[in-house]
């Protein structure tokens, strides 16, 4: 039997830099692609100017972080969820198993 990948989830906020409509989550996207490793990257819906992001539970978020870090100075990264499978990233509480019923 197959075991599911687990994502660490990320919450990436700022005190004033916008995040959102400025091609931030692709140049996230990218970052990844050229240094190899798995990213998932959304808007989050439910926090305003705020930028989501999950690498698989083994990864170090650490290259993320500092690229972030080196682009906008105002910037905090928070670890917001840990071991998800399957995650939704624009809203939290939609990985809340609990709510659903199949």
């Amino acid at each position: 039997m197959k075991s599911l990948l687990l994502w660490n989830i990320y919450e990436i906020s700022t005190k004033g830099s916008p995040i959102n409509g400025v091609m931030f989550r692709g140049r996230i996207r990218k970052l990844g692609l050229e240094k190899q490793f798995n990213v998932l990257v959304e808007n989050s819906q439910d926090a305003e100017n705020g930028v989501r992001f999950a690498v698989l539970e083994e990864t170090s978020a650490e290259q993320v972080v500092n690229y972030v870090h080196s682009i906008l100075d105002d910037a905090v990264v928070v670890l917001v969820e840990k071991s998800v499978a399957n995650p939704v990233l624009s809203k939290l509480k939609v990985n809340q198993e609990s709510r659903y019923k199949i």
